[in-house]
């Protein structure tokens, strides 16, 4: 990153959330250098790609992203840098790789307003799983917690900066605090105590690093400023399937873990991801995962098709054809469909209280704005309302990924 001075720079991210976080610290740490962010490549003297390679299609973009800048100065960051330094070197030798750990030593921030009132905080990097198919556990490495008061401040901060929406993001985020003796439940509490006009998104949690605190994690979501909305990949239905994937917990804990939260909390919102196609997984192991698609009834499905990832345990497996990944992936798809569907007609005529977090200014959506209720359903109010704006809103009508609501 020592190259990385008094140019015009257009950045261009890929990947989760916490990547997005990584560019804006970048974005700060280059304008400290006397570089002007660019708006486009065009004005750009050097290009920054912050890279994603969880699955071999991203990689493949990855790859044609950085070709697409061959006239101009490469930096790369994220994931491919660390597990794929030779591959990004052979491909272009000029290219300068920055590496997250240096992003770190030069930012204080475990965060970054990203998204107008959203902000993007990380609680850590890297988890304590061993998922057979995981290639970024090789890049993050092992859990790394940051501490309670840091975290604590960098809201503190956002807060301040108008930001109404926090995300709380991480490669696990159930797993803060395991390395330095406290849990998430302890962090959400102490989130919740900030003053201030906002709310808490929590990301992706493994159930396996719930279950130790199950019931501190679960009480902590029904406390007002963090959003009952779950994301718990269970990535398959199958005992025997989750075993080789190495995922450390069976189908009935997970049912037990999401039956801790809707105890509490009946209407939480879950969302979980599933791998289709994984390897090990038979015909009877694919129609476990329909069953408990049908017996959870998440309210949102990310379905990914499995993509072997080299140096990864799963990678001595034999790799299905992609024929019958695209027909189970479809058969998921339409599981999932049937019940966003249902959910979201039961919403019809409800009256919910929500925070306007969103204004759409393009397409056929542009005029309208998107608000979040306390399970952080996605609702489109088609008026012009600013940004923080708490109101009560009935729900008239739904098209599967969002509902549709007039104010009262």
């Amino acid at each position: 990153m020592q190259t990385l001075r008094n140019k015009s720079v257009f950045f261009e991210t890929y990947g989760c959330t916490f990547n997005f976080a990584d560019t804006e610290k970048i974005k700060e740490i280059a304008a400290a250098n006397g570089c002007l962010i660019a708006q486009s490549p065009e004005d750009a003297d050097a290009v920054v790609i912050n890279t994603c390679t969880v699955v071999s299609q991203t990689e493949r973009a990855m790859i044609r992203a950085i070709n697409d800048y061959a006239d101009k100065e490469v930096y790369v960051t994220g994931c491919m840098p660390v597990v794929q330094r030779e591959k990004l070197l052979a491909l272009r030798p000029d290219i300068h790789l920055i590496m997250p750990d240096e992003i770190y030593e030069k930012s204080e921030r475990v965060g970054a307003v990203a998204f107008g009132s959203t902000g993007i905080v990380q609680v850590g990097t890297g988890c304590l799983g061993a998922c057979a198919y995981c290639i970024t556990r090789f890049a993050r490495g092992r859990l790394r917690s940051f501490g309670k008061e840091r975290i604590i401040a960098e809201i503190e901060r956002q807060v301040a900066d108008g930001v109404t929406e926090i995300q709380l993001t991480g490669q696990d985020v159930s797993a803060w605090g395991a390395d330095i003796g406290s849990n998430l439940g302890e962090l959400l509490t102490a989130v919740n105590e900030v003053d201030g006009n906002f709310a808490v998104r929590v990301g992706m949690m493994n159930p396996a690093t719930v279950m130790p605190h199950v019931a501190e994690i679960a009480e902590a979501f029904t406390l007002e400023k963090i959003y009952a909305f779950i994301h718990l990949p269970v990535q398959s239905g199958s005992d025997r399937v989750l075993e080789t994937m190495n995922r450390g917990y069976t189908r009935r804990q997970f049912i037990d873990v999401v039956g801790e939260f809707r105890r509490r909390i009946p209407d939480a919102r879950i969302s979980t991801d599933f791998i289709v196609g994984y390897p090990t997984e038979t015909e009877e192991d694919f129609n476990e995962t329909l069953s408990l698609i049908d017996e959870v009834k998440p309210t949102k499905v990310n379905i990914t098709r499995f993509s072997l990832r080299e140096g990864t345990p799963a990678a001595k497996y034999y790799d299905m054809p992609d024929w019958i990944k695209k027909n189970r992936s479809r058969k998921l798809t339409d599981a999932a469909n049937a019940i966003y569907d249902a959910n979201n007609a039961a919403m019809i005529g409800r009256t919910v209280h929500a925070a306007v977090t969103e204004k759409k200014t393009e397409g056929r959506m542009a005029g309208t704005v998107v608000a979040r209720d306390r399970f952080y359903n996605n609702i489109v109010v088609k008026e012009d309302l600013p940004l923080g704006k708490k109101l009560d809103l009935r729900i008239v009508d739904h098209h599967r990924h969002y509902l549709i609501a007039e104010t009262l």
